[in-house]
């Protein structure tokens, strides 16, 4: 199938006049047609441009997936607007932060969500309008202020360098910071989603990852660009899962390793209906040979795994199906991330020099091409850091290249954890523990964890005469920060070793803890 659409917008009006009665989204026992979202978005659309919405303007969204999302994702397309993703499981004071950055006019919260919105309300300043799915005694309700707006289509003008979707990413600063993606970054990628992934309008794609991640987001809008059937999970069950790709005949599914792992654990896994798989995409974390092994072997289909960043719009690298070879020759590449996507230029750069690295040296990877961003919203500071005059982005990632251009990542050179697929930065979490009365010094670094590949530890130098118990310490993040972000454990020392210039030698805090291993990051 051939398509032209150049915009996010483009995607439901060109899939709602050539398959209006086909279904567009199922989300449990609802279902919704192209031709109803369009209608939908429409209406969300007016809703919006009546409580003061325009082009380029931001529309914050704070639930879990849901076809509402996409309501508001492709309504905020037709109006040219931005919409805005927030990690639900932020704090609320994490929340309130990016609601403000963001300047978002109009604030969408789920039911799930009220008790935060209650926390936050007062401190939000831009957000003039707020709506809440399900209802709520101050603020409208989604239903009410959806039905409200016409079902015309604004058809606002759009350029390609317009922004479509911002998303946020923890903040190396200690500030999250807001992914600019334009409508060209989205579009860069989608004739690889058709070659590559082979999305087309027969697919029926497993939503399963949060759509305000990269990956849950952008691999579901890559799908529906295609014309793909999405299935919609909302809170992830790994029993439900393995149901559920039979039960809706699912082609494709993109997953991280620890739920591929909990998907292994069910039941009788063995024993469910897979036949209509041809694609299980991973990625957002390293993949145990263990469990790569036990799921091509259960789930029989193709695996591909993915590496990329919320700044290059997902997927960045790719290691083909017929790279997975479990016994032959082939193996060793299991442990690389495979090869950059066409379309894109990829180095491994000595970051002091900017020089290429040899094969097989360790380096920055740094990528050029479509998919980079177009920045970080009003952080041109921190978008000059990262992006070359050349326009070369700096991914943070050390890795290194074979003879065949396969990458090899090896260790991170910014502090980033990963754990479960969520990117923790350590300033972050230093800065919230910072606070705490009976800390002096603090560094948080990752360490190996056979659950979530790693997490994060706090090493922590006492305050003198000071008492303060592990618990206290992890109890006190947790009212600061999303759960995924506190340490799981503090080690109590002396004093942190740092370089002649002050730098905190997280090389070595973290040594210890990764003896042995093959490579830095889990």
């Amino acid at each position: 199938m051939t398509i032209d659409i150049r915009d996010i917008a483009g995607i439901v009006r060109t899939h709602a006049a050539s398959q209006p009665n086909n279904v567009a989204l199922i989300q449990g026992d609802r279902t919704q047609t192209w031709g109803q979202l369009y209608v939908r978005a429409c209406k969300v659309a007016n809703a919006l441009k009546a409580a003061g919405v325009g082009p380029q303007d931001r529309v914050a969204f704070l639930d879990k997936n849901g076809i509402d999302h996409f309501e508001v994702f492709y309504a905020c397309a037709l109006l040219n607007a931005v919409s805005v993703d927030i990690n639900w499981r932020l704090a609320p004071p994490e929340v309130a932060y990016i609601v403000n950055d963001s300047q978002a006019k109009v604030l969408i919260v789920g039911p799930d969500f009220v008790p935060v919105l209650d926390a936050i309300a007062g401190d939000i300043v831009n957000a003039k309008t707020i709506v809440v799915i399900g209802g709520h005694s101050k603020f409208p309700s989604y239903e009410d202020f959806s039905n409200s707006g016409a079902t015309s289509d604004p058809h606002a003008p759009i350029a390609a360098d317009d922004v479509a979707f911002q998303l946020y990413s923890s903040g190396t600063t200690g500030r999250p910071k807001g992914v600019m993606l334009t409508n060209t970054n989205f579009f860069a990628l989608i004739p690889f989603a058709a070659e590559v992934w082979q999305f087309t309008d027969r697919t029926v794609n497993l939503v399963a990852m949060p759509l305000f991640h990269i990956g849950g987001g952008g691999w579901a809008t890559a799908g529906m660009a295609l014309g793909a059937k999405s299935v919609i999970v909302r809170d992830v069950n790994p029993a439900e899962l393995v149901t559920l790709i039979g039960k809706h005949r699912i082609t494709h599914g993109f997953l991280v390793p620890a739920l591929l792992q909990f998907m292994l654990m069910v039941p009788d896994v063995d024993k469910a209906d897979y036949s209509s798989l041809e694609l299980i995409a991973y990625g957002a974390s390293p993949i145990s040979e263990e469990v790569l092994a036990a799921s091509m072997k259960t789930f029989k289909t193709n695996f591909m795994q993915i590496y990329g960043l919320t700044e290059t719009t997902g997927a960045t690298t790719i290691l083909m199906p017929e790279d997975h070879d479990l016994t032959g020759p082939k193996r060793k590449l299991l442990r690389s991330c495979g090869k950059i996507v066409p379309g894109m230029l990829l180095r491994v750069v000595d970051s002091e020099t900017g020089n290429d690295m040899p094969v097989g040296e360790v380096g920055e990877i740094w990528v050029k091409g479509g998919q980079v961003m177009k920045g970080y919203w009003n952080m041109p500071e921190e978008t000059a850091k990262s992006i070359t005059a050349e326009g070369w982005f700096k991914t943070g990632d050390a890795a290194y290249l074979d003879e065949e251009n396969y990458v090899y990542i090896f260790d991170r050179v910014k502090d980033m954890i990963v754990s479960g697929g969520e990117n923790v930065y350590p300033a972050e979490v230093e800065n919230a523990l910072m606070a705490h009365p009976a800390i002096a010094d603090v560094a948080v670094i990752g360490v190996p964890d056979e659950k979530w590949g790693e997490v994060p530890k706090a090493m922590v130098v006492r305050k003198p005469d000071v008492e303060v118990t592990e618990e206290e310490i992890i109890a006190f993040a947790k009212q600061h920060l999303a759960g995924f972000k506190c340490p799981k454990s503090v080690n109590w020392v002396d004093a942190l070793p740092r370089n002649p210039s002050g730098k905190i030698l997280k090389k070595d805090l973290r040594a210890p803890f990764w003896e042995g291993r093959t490579r830095k990051v889990n």
